[in-house]
């Protein structure tokens, strides 16, 4: 292996950067509408235990959107520095959402954003209510142009090649803001991000409640998250399993390397392996652990339907685009990043199930310590599985750059030498960790610093703030 390959390198950076990126982008969407429900809350009752909430975790939702802007914008740059030929191919196309979301979307969520940060006292409280909405319309907005140039990359429609200069030239904008990817993606990158925002707010909730602080309204938070977490979770299923038709019809490799199915199945033989033991590859099978039927469900809604192999697509795609290549991406880390997507998101939930029951107002015994760590320290849960998501996506697209039109190794810039993709590399690396410290150590001292205290005249906050832990 060569370590100075700019192609190699080119993608350790790409990736790297854009998992950093991902760090901050869940959170920004989830706590963006918890805190425009706090305040809504608030609003409607006048309860100041809610206008409390909204400013904690408000706080939060300010801090990360600030660090996730500047990772962001890195990123964009290196389409132009590293992917060079990607990006003269292709821009004319992949450049009109990201357009799009600069320009509209991140500008009119930037601007409410600052209504609502100066806004407290010098706007009529509706108005003040309403920006806080709007960023998370602006937000959501930002979301689904991303989504949208990503899913041309999964799907490409909407352009047609031109000879002459050898690029993809845009000819129907609908379709490629249409395109089946997208519309299947982007409300289950919504869900999966809003469980991560309901996992902050019950780890925070859990912190302050295991010491016996702001009892009040850290239970009402705590609850919430649970509700928001388990409703979350059932639109990232649901909207997951019309992404599996999506990715079928568009890229059978993908769902079939999800599974390392290297024949053509159908029916019973069509199963879901939920844990298996094997070579890395997935070649040779020692023991696995399957649901007979369920991969044909996933990939047809019947249960004896057909799924295509590797091998039989392997060959497909070698008379279809030239041999010579193999289309196939890394099995073992789609397969199993699959299962951690899934598993990750799934043990989150089940905290968030147990957490309603023990934290019942008719439970007869204290929540134990343990339990009060199990919920804090299950918050990193959705966000691994919003990462591992996000590694199935992109390793499962591979070879292809964009699929069935250009290679991942025809998109690197030809005249940009390893070794400055390496120095790069390096020091975006050691910069972001330096960042990541920062970001960790604001949102932590925000949290454990919990709710302020606010008054508000004619507020019902009548209930003591303060119980001993052994009392919920």
């Amino acid at each position: 292996m060569d370590f100075l390959d700019p192609l190699l390198l080119a993608r350790w950076q790409f990736g790297l950067t854009t998992l950093y990126h991902y760090l901050f982008v869940p959170l920004t969407l989830g706590m963006a509408l918890v805190a425009a429900i706090f305040q809504t809350v608030w609003h409607r009752t006048g309860d100041i235990r809610w206008l409390q909430l909204t400013r904690l975790f408000g706080k939060i939702f300010l801090i990360n959107f600030a660090m996730g802007v500047v990772t962001g914008i890195v990123q964009e740059f290196q389409f132009g520095m590293n992917w060079s030929a990607y990006s003269r191919f292709t821009g004319d196309i992949f450049g009109a959402p990201l357009a799009f979301e600069g320009l509209l979307a991140f500008f009119f969520e930037a601007t409410f954003i600052g209504l609502w940060i100066f806004g407290w006292d010098r706007l009529p409280r509706i108005l003040h209510l309403l920006s806080i909405w709007m960023v998370v319309v602006g937000s959501t907005l930002s979301a689904y142009f991303i989504l949208a140039a990503n899913a041309f990359m999964q799907n490409p429609v909407g352009y047609t090649l031109n000879a002459e200069t050898g690029r993809a030239e845009l000819t129907d904008f609908v379709a490629v803001l249409t395109n089946p990817v997208v519309l299947a993606a982007f409300p289950h990158t919504i869900f999966a991000a809003w469980m991560f925002a309901a996992a902050v707010v019950i780890a925070v909730s859990a912190w302050h409640l295991s010491r016996g602080q702001h009892f009040e309204p850290m239970r009402k938070s705590l609850r919430f998250g649970m509700w928001f977490m388990i409703v979350s979770f059932a639109g990232v299923a649901l909207s997951g399993d019309q992404l599996s038709l999506v990715m079928v019809e568009t890229q059978p490799m993908k769902m079939a390397a999800a599974e390392a199915l290297w024949n053509t199945a159908c029916g019973a033989d069509a199963s879901f392996s939920i844990f298996s033991i094997g070579t890395p590859d997935g070649t040779e099978e020692i023991w696995s652990l399957r649901v007979p039927y369920l991969l044909s469900f996933l990939s047809t809604q019947t249960f004896d339907g057909c799924v295509e192999g590797l091998n039989d697509l392997q060959a497909e795609y070698t008379e279809m685009f030239g041999g010579g290549v193999d289309y196939m991406p890394v099995i073992w880390v789609t397969y199993w990043s699959f299962r951690w997507m899934i598993g990750l998101g799934g043990a989150a939930t089940l905290v968030a199930v147990a957490g309603l029951w023990v934290t019942r107002k008719n439970a007869k015994r204290p929540v134990a310590k343990w339990m009060w760590k199990v919920a804090i320290w299950a918050a990193p849960l959705p966000l691994l599985g919003n990462l591992v998501g996000w590694v199935f996506t992109e390793m499962g697209r591979q070879p292809w750059i964009v699929f069935s039109l250009m290679l991942t190794e025809d998109g690197v810039s030809p005249s940009v030498p390893g070794w400055q993709v390496l120095t790069s590399l390096i020091a975006f690396t050691l910069t972001y960790a330096a960042l990541a410290v920062v970001e960790f150590g604001l949102i932590l001292k925000a949290a454990q610093k919990g709710p302020e205290e606010v008054t508000e005249p004619g507020s019902k906050a009548d209930a003591p703030d303060e119980l001993p832990t052994t009392v919920y």
